[in-house]
């Protein structure tokens, strides 16, 4: 098991999960890092999901948006039309890398219940057999409740557990979590969270909907707690951090895995 931050170069398998408003609008630039560090990590022979947030978001220029749409139907419209050029976006800085990904879309109920966990276990599997990066993402063409809580770190969470990931990397537009908000006065950051360390006096923001998407650090701590009850050690870091993150330094909260 993966112990420290230090040792998450020698993870043999990671879920990296990253949200909408890392990727999209003024951050747009960001998406090329994280490819380079995915690309470099799969380079090195570890076994990469990425779990990305971003279609609504994509495809919200295209219908003349400006801001996250509040009715379902229209997010659902903006998610069909995002979805297609956001793995276009991904496969096209991939390509330098010589590096095929492939779609997965998911709900959380299709973790949740055989045979849909098994066939999306099965799919999995073997796309990560055959080379290729799975880039994960909600089914927000069909998803309900789904879509508008969590911004996938639930999902990343599911996901890491179903394939026994040896760790979770959550990243974020703020580089750990903090003890109250960050723009507090006094907040500090987290270094290593234990298992079993209570979390009740750390001021944590709700999940949020911005401009372009829905989080906050409580879906984060929410996923790593439950990524971290499962086995599975989580790192809550900086998108503009994730290639020393997988180099094993750099900032981040380590939350250190349940034995079992």
């Amino acid at each position: 098991m993966i112990q420290t931050k230090a040792e998450l170069p020698q993870a043999k398998r990671l879920v990296v999960k990253v949200g909408s408003s890392s990727i999209s609008g003024e951050m747009a630039h960001q998406m090329k890092g994280l490819v380079d560090a995915l690309a470099n990590a799969k380079a090195r022979g570890q076994e990469v999901i990425l779990v990305s947030s971003g279609a609504i978001a994509t495809g919200m220029p295209h219908l003349d948006l400006s801001d996250r749409p509040l009715d379902l139907a229209t997010q659902q419209a903006a998610a069909a039309v995002g979805q297609n050029l956001l793995m276009r976006n991904y496969q096209d800085l991939f390509d330098a890398y010589a590096v095929v990904t492939g779609q997965v879309l998911l709900t959380v109920g299709d973790l949740e219940q055989d045979p849909h966990r098994s066939n999306a276990y099965r799919t999995l599997e073997r796309l990560l057999g055959l080379g290729i990066v799975p880039i994960v993402n909600e089914n927000d063409t069909v998803a309900t409740q789904e879509i508008r809580f969590g911004d996938n770190d639930r999902l990343a969470a599911l996901v890491s557990e179903l394939v026994n990931a040896d760790a979770l990397v959550l990243l974020s537009d703020v580089d750990a979590i903090y003890t109250a908000p960050p723009s507090t006065p006094g907040a500090t950051p987290l270094d290593v969270v234990q298992p079993d360390d209570d979390l009740s006096s750390i001021r944590v923001e709700s999940a949020v909907v911005n401009s372009v998407g829905t989080g906050g650090a409580v879906t984060k701590v929410s996923a790593a707690k439950m990524a971290t009850a499962a086995g599975i050690p989580v790192l809550v870091t900086a998108t503009d951090q994730v290639g020393l993150a997988l180099d094993g330094e750099g900032p981040g909260t380590w939350f250190l895995a349940a034995l079992h």
